[in-house]
């Protein structure tokens, strides 16, 4: 039973680790691109024209996506939001939720 435990409480760890990283490694890209909406949006999204901290999950993306597809107007959103590939707003909607 102990050799198992030795076995498994690596792999267990490792596995831990990896996905605290790859949390990390998203709210580090999310963070990176917000720091593109601070002029009109301020810092880390509180404030500016339109305060866009804290929303829900994929509501931030859902905005985004309404933007790239014309929906929205021709104004500068949808000039920045047609910048963005998908993963990154979903990174970008993702640190954006977290911020208070």
């Amino acid at each position: 039973m102990k050799t198992r435990i030795h076995v498994i409480a690596p792999l267990v760890l490792a596995a831990l680790a990896a996905a605290g990283s790859a949390q990390a490694q998203v709210g580090q890209a999310g963070r990176l691109l917000a720091s593109n909406c601070f002029q009109c949006h301020g810092t880390n999204g509180k404030g500016g024209f339109d305060a866009i901290n804290g929303k829900s999950v994929g509501e931030i993306y859902t905005k985004l996506k309404e933007f790239q597809a014309g929906k929205e107007g021709n104004g500068i959103m949808a000039k920045h939001a047609l910048g963005y590939t998908d993963a990154q707003m979903v990174a970008l909607d993702k640190w954006l939720s977290t911020q208070r």
